[in-house]
Formats: C-alpha cells, sequence, structure tokens
C-alpha cells in the first residue's frame, strides 16, 4: 500500500515560537505527513504447498507481510551457490552468513552444474545438494531453492546444459513436450536431494523458484509449478522473480513475485557510470520493478508494476549486495552504494531483504567447456572464467568486506523490530527529484501502521556529492494525535542515509521518537537494555512518552558504553537505553554464547556455534571482546554495560606468517588490439588463451613449506587489463582490472601449491581500451599508450580462535 503525503517548506518564524528563533535560521524545511490507520491485509487467494512443520510452526503470509505462527515474519535472505564453493568450507561460511544476520540462504541449481553431460548427473561434493540443505540446517538456516530450469547466474547457456541447447526441434522455457519430458528429469533429480529436508518434513526448505526472469506466457510457469509438485517439491512458498511481467497474467496467489534492485550493473551498455535513470535506484518508491535488471537480455523494463502488485507482500530476492565486472563494463561499487540502496528498499516498504550476491563464489570445472557467461555461448558479456566474487558482503574465499558490518546491525534491528516493521506500508512525499542533479529536497519516506513507525532519510547518492539540509522537522499526524521532532530543527548532513523510529514500544516504555536508529534489545530478568546507534553529525535526542496530556521526557545523549538514561516499566523493572558511536555499533555482534543469547562488541569477525564463537581477523589486535550480559565466571572488567574480557594476547601465539619469492618469467607483450565482436561493433571481446602469451608473468613460491595454518591469502593489487592465477598451467582464478585486490585463498589449493608451479599473469591494459573503468580506478599511464604493472603482492594470514580459547585463566 503506498500513501501520497505532501511535504511542506516554509519560513521558520512563522511555525516556531520565539524562543526558537535565536538558534535556528531563516529558512526551515518542515516535513509534514498524514497517516492513516493500516488497512486491512488481504488473504485466502494463496496457493501454497504444506504450511505445518512437525513441532507445529506454521509458514504463511498475507498482503502485507510474510507469517510466521501466525506473525509477521521479516527475515532477511542471502545468496549463496553451493557449486560455487568447495563443500569442505560451507559450514564455516554458513555460520558467517547466520551471524552476518542471514535467516534463510538462497541457491541456484545449475543444470549444466549437474547434468553437462546427458544422462550423466553428478550429485557429488560441491556438487551435493542434499549436503548443502543439511548443512544450512545445520546452522540454523532455511532455504529457499531456486530450480530453473533456466537460471543466469553468469553461467554458460544461462544453466542450460550445451546438449539441451542443441536441440534445435525444441522450444526452449517453454510448454513445448520435449523440453518440459527433460525439465521433468531435473525436477525429479532436485525433489530426490531434497525428499525428506522440506518444511513439512521438519527441514530447512521452505520455498522454491520456478525459472528465472520469464516474460512469456503465464501457463510455463505454472506448468514447472505443476511439475514439481508433481516430482514430490512441497513447500509453503512457490516463487518467481516480479521481473518482467509476463505477457498473459499469472493467476492470483499461484506464484509469489520477488523483486530486486542494483547500485550499477555489468549489464548496461553504457560507458559511463550511472547511466539513464540509475539515480532513481537511490530514492523511496512505490515502484516494485527495478527498470534495469537484467538490460543485456530483457531491455529496459518498462516503469510499472503488474496491475496485481498490491495483492503480494513487497519482497525482494535481488538487491545488489555488490557488483560482478564484466570484461566491457567494471564497475566498483562503494560500501555506502550497497548500503544506501538497501536503505532505500526497506524505506520503500520492503518486508523481505534478500540479497544477490551475499556471499561471492567460483565456478566449477566444467567436462566440455568452462561454465562462465561469455560472448562465445551467445551471451552479451564475458564474464570471468573461474571468478564470481560479485564484490559480495562475503567475498569468494570467505572475506568480511566493508558493507558486511553495516548490514549485520540493519539485521540485528530487523530481527527485533522487523515483526511490527513488516506489514507497514510506504508512505511517499508528493513531489521529489525530477532528475539525478536535483538534490533541493530532502528524500525521505516514512513507514507506520497509524501508531508507530519510522522515518527514513537518504542523503546518499552515488557518484553525486549531496548537500546539507538545515533546520528539518518532522510534522507526523497520527490518527491518535501529532508527534513533531526533533523538538528542533536539525541538520542532515550530506551523503548520510539513516531511520528513526516514533512511538516505539520498548516492552512497555514508549520512546515518542529518537533521532538516532536502533540495533537491538537485551532482556536480562525484568530489564530490557535498548542498543542505539548514534546518527553522525547530528544530535541524539531521545523522548519517551510520559502520559496522557503530560508532555513527553525528552534527553539528549551521547554516545557511550554506560546506560545513558533509564525509565521504569509500568509491570515493574526498567528500560535502558545505550546509545553507540556509529564505530562502535559496527561491532556489535548478537548470537547465543555460554547458555544465553548475548551481544559481542569485537572488531573481529565473530561467527556463534552451538554455545562457542569463534573470532576471526587478519589483524592480531583485533582479537578483543566485549560481552553483555557477560557470564559470571568469565574474566574481565567492567566497561559500561559490558564487560571488558580478559584474552591473551594473539601475536605471541599466532604461528609464523609464510613468506613468497617472486620472480618476473616474461615481461609484457605489446598490448592486444582488443577486437570487436561480429555483429555486435559495440562489445569488446574478452582475452583468451591465446593472448596471454603476451602477459607480463611472475612466479610466485611459498617459502614457508610446514603450512601449520594453512589459511592465507595471497593479495595482489595490480594495474592491467586482466590478471589470472595458474597453478601447474591450469586456471585456478581470473579477474578483470577494476580497481580492487585480487586475491587468492592459499588453503584451496593445498597441497598442490606448496609443491606446484604458480603464476601470475597480467595483461596490458592500453588507455584507449573500449571498456568502461570507474574514475577511481583508472591508473596514470605515465604518457604511455599501455600498461601492465604489480603494484604489491601480500600474504595475509587470518586468524581463528574460538573465544574462550583467548580468555586468560
Amino acid at each position: 500500500m503506498i500513501l501520497r503525503i505532501s511535504a511542506v517548506r516554509h519560513r521558520s518564524a512563522l511555525v516556531l515560537a520565539l524562543s526558537l528563533a535565536l538558534v535556528i535560521s531563516s529558512r526551515a524545511e518542515t516535513l509534514s505527513i498524514d497517516i492513516p490507520p493500516l488497512a486491512p491485509a488481504g488473504t485466502g487467494y494463496f496457493k501454497l504447498g504444506t504450511t505445518r512443520n512437525p513441532a507445529g510452526h506454521e509458514l504463511n503470509l498475507n498482503s502485507h507481510s510474510l507469517l510466521l505462527d501466525g506473525q509477521p515474519w521479516f527475515p532477511v535472505m542471502g545468496e549463496f551457490h553451493y557449486t560455487r564453493c568447495p563443500a569442505a568450507e560451507w559450514r564455516e561460511e554458513l555460520l558467517k552468513m547466520k551471524a552476518g544476520g542471514v535467516d534463510i540462504v538462497a541457491t541456484y541449481v545449475f543444470w549444466i552444474h549437474h547434468e553437462e553431460v546427458e544422462g550423466q548427473w553428478d550429485w557429488s561434493e560441491r556438487r551435493d545438494l542434499r549436503k548443502f540443505v543439511q548443512t544450512c540446517q545445520e546452522a540454523g538456516l532455511k532455504v529457499i531453492v531456486r530450480c530453473g530450469p533456466w537460471c543466469h547466474g553468469e553461467v554458460r547457456n544461462g544453466g542450460f546444459p550445451d546438449w539441451v541447447q542443441a536441440h534445435k526441434d525444441w522450444k526452449l522455457r517453454s510448454p513445448d513436450t520435449h523440453f518440459m519430458a527433460a525439465v521433468q528429469t531435473l525436477y525429479a533429480q532436485i525433489a530426490e536431494q531434497l525428499r525428506g529436508e522440506y518444511w513439512k518434513d521438519g527441514g530447512p526448505v521452505i520455498g522454491v523458484q520456478v525459472d528465472n526472469e520469464f516474460r512469456g506466457p503465464a501457463a510455463y510457469l505454472l506448468g514447472l509449478k505443476k511439475l514439481a509438485i508433481q516430482s514430490g517439491i512441497d513447500v509453503p512458498y512457490y516463487i518467481r522473480t516480479g521481473w518482467p511481467m509476463t505477457t498473459t497474467p499469472v493467476p492470483a496467489g499461484e506464484l509469489l513475485p520477488l523483486f530486486g534492485g542494483y547500485a550499477d550493473g555489468f549489464w548496461l551498455g553504457a560507458t559511463h557510470a550511472m547511466p539513464g535513470d540509475e539515480w532513481k535506484k537511490y530514492l523511496f518508491t512505490g515502484l516494485r520493478t527495478d527498470t534495469a535488471i537484467g538490460a543485456d537480455q530483457l531491455g529496459k523494463l518498462k516503469e510499472q508494476d503488474s496491475a496485481d502488485a498490491a495483492q503480494y507482500p513487497n519482497l525482494c530476492c535481488e538487491i545488489g549486495g555488490g557488483m560482478e565486472p564484466s570484461y566491457r563494463r567494471r564497475v566498483w561499487l562503494k560500501p555506502e552504494d550497497t548500503e544506501a540502496l538497501v536503505l532505500a528498499k526497506l524505506g520503500s516498504g520492503t518486508s523481505l531483504l534478500g540479497y544477490y550476491m551475499y556471499h561471492g563464489g567460483q565456478n566449477p570445472e566444467g567436462k566440455l567447456s568452462t561454465l562462465n557467461e561469455s560472448q562465445a555461448s551467445g551471451y552479451p558479456n564475458d564474464m570471468p572464467v573461474k571468478s564470481y566474487d560479485f564484490n559480495a558482503p562475503l567475498g569468494e574465499y570467505g572475506q568480511i568486506n566493508p558493507q558486511y558490518h553495516w548490514l549485520r546491525r540493519l539485521h540485528l534491528f530487523i530481527h527485533d523490530f522487523g515483526a511490527a516493521l513488516a506489514p507497514m506500508p510506504a508512505l511517499l512525499p508528493a513531489t521529489g527529484p525530477t532528475n539525478g542533479e536535483d538534490i533541493g529536497a530532502l528524500r525521505w519516506v516514512v513507514r507506520s501502521d497509524g501508531k508507530s513507525g519510522y522515518v527514513f532519510v537518504n542523503n546518499y547518492q552515488r557518484l553525486r556529492p549531496m548537500r546539507a539540509h538545515a533546520n528539518v522537522q518532522f510534522h507526523l499526524r497520527l490518527p491518535g494525535g501529532e508527534t513533531v521532532f526533533p523538538a528542533r530543527p536539525t541538520a542532515i548532513p550530506p551523503d548520510r542515509f539513516f531511520f528513526w523510529p516514533f512511538n516505539l514500544d520498548l516492552g512497555g516504555v514508549t520512546l515518542a521518537y529518537a533521532t538516532a536508529q536502533p540495533v537491538c534489545q537485551i532482556d536480562e530478568g525484568d530489564v530490557r537494555t535498548v542498543f542505539f546507534a548514534k546518527t553522525p553529525d547530528v544530535k541524539a535526542e531521545f523522548a519517551v512518552a510520559a502520559g496522557a496530556g503530560k508532555p513527553a521526557q525528552v534527553c539528549q545523549l551521547k554516545p557511550d558504553r554506560n546506560a545513558g538514561a533509564e525509565f521504569a516499566r509500568p509491570a515493574g523493572g526498567k528500560v535502558r537505553i545505550v546509545l553507540l558511536t556509529e564505530e562502535d555499533s559496527l561491532k556489535l555482534w548478537r548470537g547465543r554464547l555460554a547458555g544465553a543469547e548475548r551481544v559481542v562488541l569485537s572488531p573481529a569477525g565473530v561467527a556463534f556455534d552451538g554455545d562457542e564463537a569463534t573470532l576471526t581477523s587478519e589483524d592480531p589486535q583485533a582479537f578483543q571482546a566485549e560481552i553483555f550480559p557477560a557470564p559470571k565466571d568469565w574474566p574481565g572488567e567492567p566497561d559500561g554495560v559490558f564487560r571488558r574480557l580478559a584474552v591473551r594476547p594473539v601475536a605471541a601465539m599466532a604461528p609464523a606468517l609464510l613468506s613468497t619469492d617472486t620472480e618476473v618469467i616474461t615481461a609484457a607483450g605489446p598490448a592486444r588490439e582488443i577486437p570487436l565482436s561480429p555483429g555486435r561493433a559495440h562489445l569488446p571481446l574478452a582475452p583468451d588463451d591465446r593472448d596471454f602469451t603476451q602477459a607480463l608473468t611472475w612466479k610466485i613460491s611459498l617459502l614457508d613449506k610446514k603450512m601449520t595454518d594453512p589459511d592465507q591469502i595471497l593479495r595482489i593489487r595490480y594495474a592491467g587489463d586482466a590478471a589470472r592465477f595458474t597453478l601447474n598451467g591450469r586456471v585456478i582464478d581470473d579477474n578483470y582490472y577494476c580497481g580492487r585486490e585480487f586475491d587468492l585463498g592459499v588453503k584451496r589449493y593445498l597441497p598442490e601449491l606448496l609443491k606446484g608451479n604458480l603464476q601470475l599473469q597480467i595483461l596490458p591494459l592500453r588507455t584507449n581500451a573500449p571498456i568502461f573503468l570507474e574514475d577511481r580506478a583508472r591508473p596514470d599511464f605515465d604518457g604511455r599508450a599501455s600498461l601492465a604493472a604489480l603494484r604489491s603482492i601480500k600474504l595475509i594470514h587470518r586468524y581463528h580462535f574460538t573465544l574462550t580459547s583467548l580468555l586468560t585463566q
């Protein structure tokens, strides 16, 4: 449900008391909104599978949100492709996803990964879907399986095996009898892998997606759902991508449409950043469809949703967690580009945050060909042969990237407050920016159920500096009365994005408003401690309702690890507010530890497993931890509400770092003339093996052969067109230069790496190469026509310790 509101701007002298006139400028930005009661949810028309599991828990939905045991449910979903990661690494990486706040793992079943040769099925090792799903459940995660048969995912033929493509008499992605017979076999194979692992069995599989990005008649998608059910795939949720619109309507409730949005994409044909209306990704909007997703295949989509969109909750499966560079278009997103995009989606009404990708990966070896998308296989974009890192929150070797922390903080909030947020509609201003350069009006929105809610502000746009907004105040006219906050107009800094609550129930204490962002809450007996994050460069003001006819208690807090304010609960006990700095709030983790739910404040990565927590970091000094509430028998000193644990220094315990030796094998030859594809004159062709004979080639030797702890990252920084690692002549990872570092996970290639021939090859980049590079990535050619250079090479050690093993005794 999207409601229109008005934003009014007028001179402060007309609306503010004389006592405030001295502290605000001559012009204020007063943002007003009428908030109606929450409209009833639509229900009763959804065609679901078995919704109840053996423990009695039930999954359902209405037009507002997903439901768990009859209550609104706001989960977080992250894409992780099991075939793109060795099975031995699944559990550790899934626990990282869980610690990042992910509830559901989404994963594609790439047909070509399992039946590359007709009739020869492979569900072993990294292709073992059954084992992957079971590992997800061990990690406490639910699963949505994206069955295809066409997936895309930057895989060869979109996931179709070559032998399927070779049947010229078949009409692919249609009810064609021969094609559907092959799909029936695929679905039967998937069903066998998932047997006993469905929600109805007590397993984690709660949904399946049929096909992907399909724009033809709905009968094909309905036929796939029928095949899935006939194969035994019985799940609560049957799903499709909501883009593009099908040429005939999907009957109400048959398939749930899920949406997405990306900050920028390799699939866009332009040779500059943020082409066309990509700036709109940073607006709050009532439109669910991203008009540019898959533009290389679908073209630009219509800027409209289907007529029945309001019958479904606003759910997302593909919010860009990053972006994979293609050969012709090397997008390099900043963490803020992703974070502000997510906030825009959340403020616009979504009640399922689903990320593509949340965890990067790497293409497996093919029997007949490489398994990447390329122009050679008929697609417009050449993708790396091996790497699918995607600059995701978690990289292809499990690297924790900066946006992971901001997203984790948001997910902590969703877990504690998402049930109330999920059914709240977005209420949009009547006017907004008319183009990407229009930064005059503040970009804001409200989500509310008519009683409480949140004001979202996104004063950020990728590659566009924004301006500060002085003297902003929100006037919220609710059915039960007006809320005006903050008490005095405040400045909104440039390039900031955040949300503030109003009439938030903190367990018997009503927070009338706050100019700080709620993070999470923990109960300890009858005391509830609520953590907030300070909005940078804005005073943190908290107003607690004092009862009918009484003014709210207003206080300004400074960030501190102590409880800055306490309020009595009517039924006994109290509510404590802890305001953290931005830095501290991004170090906050939550999970089960030592028999109870606790928060951990640590700069290290933290993953919870059973009653233990494992800390991971590249920095030995990061092994610090503060706990709330702390176990009584754990050593440490108080630090506000936390206990700073006494831990042994890691540097003295760590094994010696590996070291490397490098030598140039061959100097770079002349930069290649980049050919353009026949019939597609605007598309440059990626280099192949023959081109790499002209590469700058380094031999890299690991000097320490003992490998007492093999978790090392070989990290290089380079400038060139493309780079790749080969091991004994076999390509094990590759990279199209986009300005980012190029990592190789050492332990994945042991023991062959210790005794084999590891080489790094870098192709020269021409100054006039017909490719897109971000401005910050373009190297200094210093007057040369081309460049191939290794800037640095390092071995980065990743330390892992359980928290209890670090405690001093």
